[in-house]
């Protein structure tokens, strides 16, 4: 399994060159998250990641086919979502940034020697598996790197 900072030198120079910028469309579901609660990552094709809260966390699930839930810190979560109303205990958020992605299938990884599937570090220290067909992603600030499944991408993003 790569380190996120392997993975980073890796693949974010192929970001620079082959990525687009895209944005989220959908709106969110978020509330705070309970310290020391394990979410487990679902999408459509199974098991994504695992993370455990941490104190200030959000609890995000989107509003794809898959529901997937995942972590997010609350410095992150200020830089990316904006209040839209209160639904109950749940809160609504819109999205407001961009991410630069690209699709894990292109001929570029292959010229660089990448396999069909990588196993690497997520940002949050957990392992997370990148599949062909999927997206690969990192914010404007190149910080991290993530995976993002081929079908809940492309019901959440769309070109910038």
């Amino acid at each position: 399994m790569k380190s996120q900072e392997e993975v980073k030198d890796l693949l974010i120079p192929i970001l620079e060159k082959e990525g687009s910028c895209f944005r989220k469309f959908l709106s969110i579901k978020a509330k705070q998250a309970i310290p020391g609660e394990t979410v487990i990552t679902k999408t459509s094709d199974g098991v994504e990641t695992s993370n455990v809260a941490k104190t200030g966390d959000w609890l995000v699930e989107n509003q794809t086919e898959a529901k997937e839930r995942y972590l997010v810190s609350d410095k992150a979560f200020e830089e990316k979502y904006e209040f839209v109303e209160a639904e109950g205990e749940w809160k609504i958020f819109r999205p407001k940034g961009k991410i630069l992605g690209i699709q894990f299938e292109k001929e570029v990884f292959h010229r660089k020697s990448i396999p069909e599937e990588l196993e690497f570090q997520a940002p949050w220290g957990e392992k997370m598996k990148l599949r062909k067909g999927d997206y690969l992603v990192c914010p404007p600030d190149k910080s991290e790197v993530y995976r993002i499944a081929k079908k809940e991408f492309e019901e959440t993003y769309k070109p910038c």
